[in-house]
């Protein structure tokens, strides 16, 4: 068994699509084909289920899937930890950041990081707080940039508080509030809002502050991300809540300063095993200890 014939696994498994998984492991087809077949035939069993519409997993797959994933994270890790020894920071850093990110400069963060550490190769994914922790937390990702009510600490991960700030109304240019100082969440509550998925940690923000000052709104879209949302409102469909810190430099729409504003955090999380040379490095940039971040009372594993 070998470790290439466990990422053609892992693409395959991914892409859910031999074509697909061929491309992004850089190889032809047939020879990925060729290397999974032939694996299944030392193994004894079929890995996968093919027909002319689709490819899954069979149960034997499933089984040796997170199994080839912890392997190839091994013999990564094995390899970054060597070349740290010998004073060179390789291997893979991958991160994951909402898309409202305010508290640190990533674009540049990941430049600097890039020009001290050229041979760490770099991924970043941008989706919702909750799936970034998911993905931590299962190792897809090694640190993410989240945003959060106060108070709330990821499980399961490392973390530390980055910034605290509020939410700001955005509405478009040509809306009645645009020319308004400040506005509050009862004048606000007149309006169609455009908002985050309910559940989401971008929703809860607004939600838990309408609730607390006793106020019904209703929320007519719902979107999975700021850019999306602000089109909607430049549009005129409603109006929005985004963080102050991002909101002014979105073109197109009003920023408005609200009384009462709902409140968030932004944290950065991270595995709570040792962490990668890669990963403590970048972390080391940010001027983080990648050994703490635990809340009170939890243990290192």
């Amino acid at each position: 068994m070998e470790l290439q014939q466990m990422r053609y696994v892992v693409a395959v498994a991914e892409e859910r699509n031999f074509t697909r998984a061929a491309e992004r492991c850089r190889v032809v087809q047939s020879a990925l084909s060729h290397q999974i077949a032939r694996l299944e035939r030392e193994l004894g069993t079929r890995l996968f289920e093919r027909t002319s519409r689709r490819v899954r997993l069979t149960s034997a797959g499933e089984a040796f899937l997170p199994e080839a994933r912890r392997a190839l994270e091994a013999a990564e890790r094995a390899r970054a930890e060597a070349g740290a020894a010998g004073g060179l920071v390789c291997g893979r850093l991958a991160l994951g950041a909402i898309p409202t990110l305010c508290s640190i400069d990533l674009p540049a963060a990941l430049r600097e990081f890039r020009e001290r550490y050229p041979k760490v190769r770099i991924s970043l994914s941008s989706v919702g707080s909750e799936e970034l922790v998911a993905q931590v937390r299962k190792g897809g990702l090694d640190a993410a940039f989240l945003g959060v009510l106060p108070g709330h600490r990821p499980t399961g991960v490392r973390d530390r508080e980055l910034a605290r700030g509020e939410l700001v109304a955005v509405v478009p240019t040509d809306h009645p509030l645009a020319g308004e100082a400040t506005v509050d969440l009862r004048r606000l509550a007149d309006e169609v809002f455009v908002d985050f998925p309910a559940g989401s940690a971008g929703r809860a923000q607004s939600e838990e502050a309408f609730a607390a000052a006793g106020i019904l709104r209703e929320v007519a879209y719902e979107v999975s991300g700021a850019d999306y949302l602000v089109r909607l409102v430049r549009n005129g469909l409603g109006v929005g809540l985004l963080p102050d810190g991002f909101a002014p430099e979105v073109e197109g729409v009003c920023a408005v300063p609200i009384r009462d504003a709902p409140a968030r955090v932004e944290r950065l999380v991270w595995r709570r095993t040792r962490p990668s040379p890669a990963t403590a490095a970048f972390l080391g940039l940010l001027g983080v200890d990648p050994l703490s971040g635990l809340p009170d009372g939890e243990e290192p594993p």
